[in-house]
């Protein structure tokens, strides 16, 4: 059936040849193992394979037969190295420091040289966290060497966690002077920008902002109304960032380094300083704001006729948040659909600010309720117009943490899409499509948003545990391996009420490629568009403020003509010349790196309040159902807070050791017989938590059958 485990499991190594295959690749270190991801495809490290590479490293490896027939690789040299500091705990070794990193990816312990003042210039002590700079690697023959660049605090910080993280990521939370100065100096002047001929002023018309109940910047607003015509005008109004932001200006390059902003649990990094994306930059209601605006006009089946772009002025009417607005669409009787909706004293507030709301709306002879009704109508047109087209949505359950004014979690929450999620995203998703095939049609370069297909491989790998474990018949799963998006939406559809809706989600979004910037539009596969790119948040992502550039410099071009545009454009150095062309390949590189570290170290972070929430239930006992398996053990999601902890294979119970089928995710007892597969129910107890690095432990009490 597969491997026998038990705790760490005995593996038989390769089976060498005389002439095994040499490729090059990047190693990637997880909790399931160390593998190379090469263009011939992944594969799996042997146990020592790895030597002295480390997460992220570009290596050259040998290939050899594995057990099983299968080929796994070995490192033969490091190439280049991604890793340059750790995070970890600092110990004392006779005259050697010790730093233990507390990234588990990292294998090796690092010394801190007796010559080394570091430790004392920083103020380390035994059993500190740090952040050290690499001096030299680990090899086969020596030992690594780092050098302390901070002390990060003492094992009890409460928020050493995130702290950890932020290091490990090499995140920052300021600014430099030039950066802060330049927003300092940046002024509203509604006068000025009207004089602009492309801008309209749009501070009659009734628009709001719908943002998560803590969001601290608004950056987009939407405005609906029906015409004569019996159409919907739909208006999405986003704050106009590049008016503020030169190119090449001190803010400029701040921005393009860090990309995107980083959202952790107890604290914003932004991509831009707060006098702008919480100031002059947030469409905050009742104030005067520059935007770009896009203006849609939509059939009564909600098909786009056609849309303008421009660049304008706004005045916000009223924020609302979305548990207000799933609370005034509750209201005439529908469903809200809220997964892990408000407790009652969340819901009591909810229920306040819509009424405030509504009053508000009032005041400008406006009804909100009927307003909402009108968008949410549209909203569910929209989406069936995107699944017609082939378009996959999957049920993606966000774990977060509500955190008290110390920052210590209070309560775990699942946030999931609602009526008023959907209502925002569909505009936006919609706003998207048209800018990106705007720009496409006219041939324009710019940050656009690609997601290629998924490879056959993965969706038959999926495919074939999903037809397993019940969740699909023989039927789905053929057109799931031919690629065919309605076959993958019909599957993730059709679990929306069964058990297996969470394992449907979870393989099948394994199986999908990520989603990237490129400067050549190429499609957007989950999405089923011919164009996509991102504009709606140029506050919070440097690829929507490359696009709002490009779409203003042809804007200007095609109305005003070339010499207006290249005068309004600072990064036009010539006749057909653009420096933005020349760099535009590495920006969207580079925002695809970011943006990967900026969701691993929002995700981390979330990691650590569950952890730190759980602290306190040590010995307790929970329901839930195994979510993954691995050679760690099998993953278990609880039902009460959606909450993800591991029940390592010696936490199994019984004494015996345990084969695992890699392939269908299969967990077998060698003497009981018991088997723990994808959506088994468990009942596990906390065993142990681990806040710092943010795991949490659990032991299995009890197994049933999967779900059904």
């Amino acid at each position: 059936m597969g491997r026998k485990h038990r705790g760490r499991a005995p593996r038989k190594g390769p089976t060498r040849s005389r002439h095994s295959a040499r490729v090059t690749g990047t190693v990637r270190v997880t909790d399931a193992g160390a593998f190379v991801e090469t263009a011939e495809g992944m594969f799996r490290l042997t146990q020592r394979g790895i030597r002295e590479a480390m997460n992220g490293d570009t290596v050259t490896v040998s290939l050899h037969r594995g057990p099983g027939g299968g080929q796994r690789a070995v490192v033969e040299s490091t190439l280049t190295r991604s890793t340059s500091t750790i995070v970890g705990t600092y110990d004392q070794t006779g005259p050697l420091g010790v730093i233990r990193p507390l990234d588990s990816r990292v294998k090796q312990d690092f010394f801190v040289l007796p010559r080394d003042t570091s430790a004392a210039r920083e103020g380390v002590g035994v059993g500190d966290v740090v952040s050290a700079r690499i001096v030299s690697y680990p090899s086969r023959y020596e030992s690594g060497v780092a050098t302390i660049e901070r002390r990060l605090g003492g094992p009890d910080a409460p928020d050493l966690g995130i702290r950890c993280i932020m290091a490990r990521y090499d995140l920052e939370d300021g600014y430099p002077e030039g950066a802060v100065n330049e927003a300092r100096e940046a002024a509203l002047d509604v006068d000025a920008a009207l004089a602009d001929p492309l801008r309209r002023d749009l501070r009659d018309r009734f628009l709001l902002t719908i943002d998560p109940v803590d969001a601290r910047d608004f950056d987009d607003a939407i405005s609906l109304e029906r015409t004569p015509k019996d159409t919907w005008k739909l208006g999405v109004h986003i704050a106009d960032v590049s008016h503020y932001v030169a190119w090449d200006s001190s803010l400029d390059l701040e921005a393009r380094r860090r990309s995107t902003s980083v959202y952790l649990a107890d604290r914003v990094l932004p991509m831009l300083p707060e006098a702008l994306s919480c100031d002059l930059c947030s469409l905050r209601p009742d104030e005067d704001r520059l935007a770009m605006t896009v203006d849609m006009e939509l059939d009564r089946r909600g098909r786009v006729r056609s849309f303008s772009l421009f660049p304008s002025v706004i005045r916000s009417r009223i924020r609302l948040d979305y548990e207000a607005v799933d609370v005034l669409l509750d209201d005439d009787g529908a469903d809200g659909g809220a997964a892990g909706e408000p407790a009652d004293g969340a819901r009591a507030a909810a229920e306040k600010r819509a009424l405030d709301a509504c009053a508000a709306a009032r005041g400008a002879e406006v009804d909100l309720k009927a307003f909402l009704r009108e968008a949410d109508a549209l909203a569910q047109l929209r989406v069936g117009i995107r699944h017609a087209r082939g378009a996959i949505d999957f049920d993606t359950v966000e774990v977060h943490a509500l955190l008290d004014d110390a920052g210590m979690p209070e309560r775990i929450v699942c946030r999931a899409r609602t009526r008023a999620t959907s209502l925002i995203e569909e505009a936006m998703l919609l706003a998207n499509e048209c800018v990106a095939s705007w720009l496409a049609d006219r041939g324009l370069d710019a940050a656009f948003r690609v997601h290629e297909p998924p490879s056959p491989d993965d969706l038959a790998g999926a495919a074939k545990v999903l037809c397993e474990i019940g969740a699909i018949d023989r039927g789905q799963a053929a057109g799931i391996k031919a690629g065919d998006p309605a076959a993958i939406e019909a599957a993730v559809e059709a679990s929306r009420t069964s058990g297996f809706a969470p394992l449907v989600n979870a393989l099948l979004l394994r199986a999908m490629q990520r989603a990237v910037y490129r400067p050549h539009n190429l499609g957007h596969y989950a999405l089923g568009a011919d164009a996509y790119c991102h504009f709606t948040s140029p506050i919070r992502r440097y690829p929507d403020l490359l696009v709002h550039r490009e779409l203003k410099r042809a804007l200007a071009q095609e109305r005003l003509g070339r010499a207006a545009a290249r005068e309004r454009t600072p990064y036009l150095t010539g006749s057909g010349d653009s420096s933005l062309v020349r760099v535009l390949p590495q920006l969207c590189r580079h925002a695809s790196t970011r943006e990967r570290i900026a969701d691993a170290a929002a995700h981390a972070s979330q990691k650590v309040k569950v952890a730190q929430y759980y602290q306190e239930r040590v010995g307790e006992r929970f329901s839930g159902s195994v979510s993954w398996i691995d050679t760690m053990g099998a993953f278990v999601r609880l039902d009460e807070t959606g909450a993800e902890g591991l029940v390592r294979l010696s936490a199994l119970g019984g004494d015996e050791w345990w084969d695992l089928d890699e392939d269908l995710f299969v967990l077998q007892g060698s003497a009981s017989g018991r088997t723990i597969t994808l959506g088994t129910r468990v009942i596990v107890e906390v065993l142990g938590t681990d806040p710092v690095r943010g795991h949490l432990d659990f032991k299995l009490i009890h197994a049933s059958r999967a779900l059904h």
